[in-house]
């Protein structure tokens, strides 16, 4: 065994929101060609017919509002274009037309962030691992995505309905717990809550703790075995001021992310003894319709069909970004492997747990990620962070803001597990009512402060 993997203690995952590779790091190729990115060569046609170059013109905030499509049917014109056996990866502009029917503006998801932008993920990934072939793991939105990292699956569903409240298999939370090891999802706080998981939550509240507490777990020392990070998902109020969601969700602003990634990196950094037993992975969820260059590949079939499209889960959805931070990864490392959302389990499985049956085949299938931690010693270099390297504008946070369709999603799944409380219990807003994400986050807080009261005392 590698004296990194020997060592490690602490695996971090890190899930950010909705953009592409191609969009946060394509244009790292400038700086490293075995980095599969973009160089101003590739294209999308137009409603016109015009052929579009991918351009290194992408804005923090304000420039895809609409949001993207990036449910089921938007991301197969993405993927397929809308010419029967046409070249891949050709409907992005076309798919992100029907939004506004604006030629000039559907122009905008081909637009990709130049590195010195976006200096956070970047430098991390130059620094580091970055992964080549690191996909999401359908073609679809949020949440079904973001159950294979949590259970290997997500059923059979690729729509966002909160559809777990009687799964076939155990999360990895609920795995590692039962073999006597520890982890949590560290999410914001309350008024962000924790997107589309809010029925674990309900069921195991000792598994949950907020930022802050990730934090103080991090100086203290104390961190689990396994750490999932949910961003600030909302624009909301936070005593006298606002905080900006910082999962880089369109139309959030972008540097609000990378203030939240350097915030994550530099806790783990900051305490040396957690520093050298701990791998961090950065990842997104899902490409959130952003242009990407590379073809999903084809994957082992999932036991499950989508009823409501006829998918097998038998390939992968769009490349997302993902960086692996250690100082057991040799600096500049470009992994060419294919993974998927399925490998953090797997991997979390496979170290801490060891041979685990009871998993679905495309976890069982999936290609886990330790073995880069291979120095035979941690090194000594760092990246420091100052807060200057992301600045995050004071007007980034407007609570006043129109609900995104994920938002709307999230205060559904919120509505629906509150409805499993006794009607005497049942929180008493017209959720169909809420229009903005402070008032949507106000009602994610009532919920949360039901389903766990224990959090808004402690912070556990």
């Amino acid at each position: 065994m590698a004296a990194g993997i020997d060592q490690l203690k602490h695996i971090v995952v890190l899930m950010l929101e909705n953009r592409s590779f191609d969009h946060m790091l394509g244009y790292l190729m400038a700086h490293d060609p075995r980095i599969d990115g973009v160089d101003g060569n590739q294209t999308n046609p137009d409603t016109t017919g015009k052929l579009i170059p991918v351009e290194p013109l992408a804005k923090y905030q304000s420039q895809l509002q609409p949001d993207p499509g990036h449910h089921w049917a938007d991301v197969d014109l993405q993927i397929h274009g809308d010419i029967p056996g046409g070249p891949p990866m050709q409907g992005f502009i076309k798919a992100y037309y029907q939004k506004q029917q604006n030629v000039e503006r559907s122009h905008n998801i081909m637009y990709c962030f130049p590195p010195e932008k976006v200096p956070v993920i970047t430098t991390l990934a130059r620094t580091y691992a970055v992964f080549n072939r690191w996909f999401s793991s359908l073609p679809g939105p949020t949440i079904p995505n973001r159950a294979f990292a949590h259970f290997g699956t997500s059923f059979g569903k690729t729509d966002m309905n909160l559809f777990y409240l009687n799964e076939k298999y155990k999360t990895i939370y609920e795995r590692m717990l039962d073999h006597g090891r520890t982890a949590k999802i560290y999410y914001y706080d309350p008024p962000s809550a924790t997107l589309g998981m809010a029925f674990i939550l309900k069921q195991q509240p000792e598994i949950f703790a907020t930022f802050d507490q990730f934090l103080a777990d991090c100086r203290s020392g104390n961190l689990p075995d396994y750490s999932f990070i949910e961003p600030n998902y909302t624009d909301h109020a936070v005593g006298n001021g606002t905080v900006p969601a910082a999962d880089q969700h369109p139309d959030h602003n972008v540097l609000a992310g990378e203030q939240f990634i350097t915030l994550v990196y530099s806790a783990i950094l900051d305490n040396e003894a957690l520093w050298n037993s701990t791998a961090l992975l950065l990842v997104y969820d899902e490409h959130g319709g952003i242009y990407d260059h590379v073809e999903p590949p084809p994957c082992v079939p999932d036991e499950f069909t989508d009823s409501q499209t006829g998918f097998k889960f038998d390939r992968l959805g769009v490349r997302v970004p993902a960086v692996l931070i250690s100082p057991w990864v040799p600096e500049g490392t470009v992994i060419n492997r294919v993974f998927d959302h399925a490998s953090i389990p797997a991997t979390v499985t496979s170290h801490f747990i060891g041979d685990f049956a009871d998993r679905s085949p495309r976890e069982i299938a999936a290609d886990t990620f330790l073995d880069i931690l291979s120095l035979d010693h941690p090194r000594e270099d760092y990246i420091k962070f100052d807060p200057g390297d992301a600045p995050v504008p004071p007007d980034a946070a407007n609570p006043g803001r129109p609900l995104s369709e994920l938002l709307t999603e999230h205060v559904l799944a919120m509505r629906e597990v509150d409805q499993q409380s006794p009607p005497e219990e049942r929180i008493a807003v017209d959720e169909a009512h809420l229009k903005s994400e402070g008032e949507a986050s106000k009602y994610i807080q009532m919920v949360m402060s039901k389903l766990h009261k224990k959090l808004l005392v402690t912070g556990r």
